[in-house]
């Protein structure tokens, strides 16, 4: 079976773009929002549910905390559905902590710390205990607040080179990411404005008393492989392995237990599940995205959507800024100068009513936002352009 680029942005609009009435809704549709940049998150939602504000996102995650930030796929931050939590957990989540916790403990082995570490288990499983114990007893904290309680998270690592990049480092942050990536914290509302990068830990019982359920990772995989399929199929293996980070073997393990349809795409062998379909879209057809909104980031590959537009939109490692679509399409970007004013450009013609759409839009967005300036961690070339940067 064929399908074409134009069945897929048909469905990615239907799928995507569709109006949702509340934070929970938006996620369902999407499976997960990239949460890297915590505006990201605000913006994605208002994109698709347009009577809310920036407080009924907040309350999503925070006061009904049916929503939940985790580290998961590709060492990625993201927001999941509080349910979806174990299966994602546990299908991705594990794997990226074992890996972290690899990775630290090699580098306090064999770069030179201060104080000095004799035994980098011991050391390590102490700083952990005595995290959980600070934290419990302080309730939510900053990484700043459980190093000034928790010495083994003071811990340095030195520079052993000239480079300008070879800096002394603390293990703080490396610690606490990777015990939340185990399921013992969870990072909580920020410090600050909704657009602060200044998160707060609790302890893991604050939203789960008895801890994250455990699932058997194999039995994970292919759930979210199923779920991944069902918001961003049709698709490649190549686009699934890439989403989720996992190796050539767990992908094809993960979807060879689900029942899928063999399918021809433009970029070559794909798949899709057999109740996928190809309904009249429902969503509006103009949307501004924000950057490492989980509509661009979805697929490895995207000249299907993204056209000849990659060089202006996306920075030298892959991150995509603001975009905006029309009809299934990559057709411009956008940004926000630094008193707040929503600023686009379109890089091709989209006719008169879908620049109508894009102004409306601007000028939601605009009183969404009441002043706030949002920059995103990995400025791209258009968006750079548009704040006015060289």
């Amino acid at each position: 079976m064929k399908i074409t680029d134009a069945q897929r942005r048909h469905r990615l609009v239907a799928q995507h773009f569709a109006h949702a009435s509340t934070a929970e809704a938006v996620v369902s549709s999407l499976l997960a929002l990239h949460a890297t940049d915590p505006a990201t998150v605000y913006l994605s939602v208002l994109a698709r549910a347009r009577t809310l504000g920036l407080s009924d996102v907040r309350d999503a995650m925070y006061e009904r905390r049916s929503l939940v930030r985790l580290m998961a796929m590709r060492r990625t931050m993201f927001v999941v559905a509080h349910d979806d939590v174990p299966m994602i957990h546990a299908a991705a989540s594990l794997g990226v902590s074992r890996t972290m916790r690899a990775r630290l403990i090699k580098q306090v082995s064999t770069l030179p710390t201060e104080p000095v570490i004799p035994d980098v288990e011991s050391w390590l499983a102490a700083t952990e205990a005595e995290t959980e114990s600070a934290l419990r007893s302080m309730g939510t904290a900053t990484g700043a607040e459980l190093s000034a309680a928790v010495p083994g998270l003071k811990t340095a690592l030195l520079p052993t080179t000239d480079k300008v990049y070879d800096v002394r480092r603390y293990v703080t942050s490396e610690v606490l990411v990777m015990m939340a990536a185990e399921g013992k914290l969870v990072r909580v509302e920020p410090r600050g404005a909704w657009t602060s990068r200044r998160h707060a830990w609790a302890p893991i019982d604050h939203w789960w008393p008895d801890g994250i359920p455990d699932l058997d990772e194999t039995e994970a995989r292919t759930d979210l492989a199923r779920r991944w399929l069902e918001v961003f199929g049709p698709a490649t293996l190549d686009d699934l392995q890439w989403w989720t980070g996992w190796n050539k073997t767990q992908t094809r393990g993960a979807v060879s237990g689900l029942d899928t349809v063999a399918l021809e795409l433009t970029e070559g062998d794909g798949i899709m599940l057999p109740s996928t379909n190809f309904d009249k879209p429902s969503g509006t057809d103009v949307m501004l995205l924000p950057a490492l909104d989980p509509t661009p980031m979805g697929w490895k590959h995207r000249t299907w959507y993204l056209g000849e537009h990659k060089a202006p939109l996306f920075d030298t490692f892959g991150n995509i800024g603001p975009t905006i679509w029309s009809g299934g399409r990559i057709v411009g970007g956008w940004a926000v100068t630094g008193s707040g004013e929503v600023v686009t450009e379109l890089l091709e013609d989209v006719g008169s009513t879908a620049s109508k759409a894009v102004a409306a839009e601007v000028e939601r967005l605009t009183t969404l936002l009441d002043g706030t300036p949002v920059v995103p961690s990995f400025p791209t070339p258009l968006e750079k352009k548009l704040r006015g940067k060289k």
